[in-house]
């Protein structure tokens, strides 16, 4: 009955998850040595399918904070409200751009020759999807918004394929 079924159910959410990068969890710790061979951290890895890895927009690898960092009184990097400004402008933006038809929309999409030369490499020395290949677009077009660019610039592109860790740890 439940393959035949249809339904819709409307949704809006982020989903943010976290992972160890190795059984032991110590795998590039910058105080503690990681247990684990090369192949169990890679089969550790491999446990999360492709596909489900596709759907996500951004692979981050955190570092370990060092105590001092977790300590510390001093305030480092951009304020929370200019920060701020810049998501809510780049927001925008999308909204915009959602008004648009497809074709339209594809124009925001448009890579320099070094930009599509920049994809297609990454895209060929990391085995990515069709659909890996969206994501990195669609990464690189809020970076561009983000740096208030009206084009998608090779560092746009360079960075959003930073963004897939978990691509690269599988390549």
């Amino acid at each position: 009955i439940r393959a035949r079924a249809v339904g819709d159910a409307p949704a809006r959410f982020m989903l943010i998850a976290a992972m160890n990068p190795c059984p032991c969890g110590f795998l590039g710790h910058p105080a503690r040595e990681c247990v684990c061979t090369p192949l169990q951290a890679r089969k550790y890895i491999g446990k999360i399918s492709g596909p489900l890895l596709d759907r996500f927009d951004i692979h981050l690898e955190i570092p370990a904070l060092k105590i001092d960092d977790l300590t510390s009184d001093e305030e480092s990097g951009e304020r929370s409200e200019v920060i701020r400004a810049r998501v809510v402008r780049a927001r925008a933006l999308y909204s915009e751009r959602l008004r648009k038809s497809p074709k339209e929309r594809k124009k925001d999409l448009t890579l320099s020759p070094q930009g599509k030369r920049l994809l297609r490499s990454a895209v060929q020395k990391l085995s990515l999807s069709a659909r890996a290949h969206d994501r990195i677009l669609k990464v690189a077009r809020t970076i561009a918004d983000l740096d208030r660019s009206e084009s998608i610039c090779p560092d746009h592109l360079a960075e959003a394929i930073g963004f897939r860790a978990l691509d690269r740890s599988r390549a």
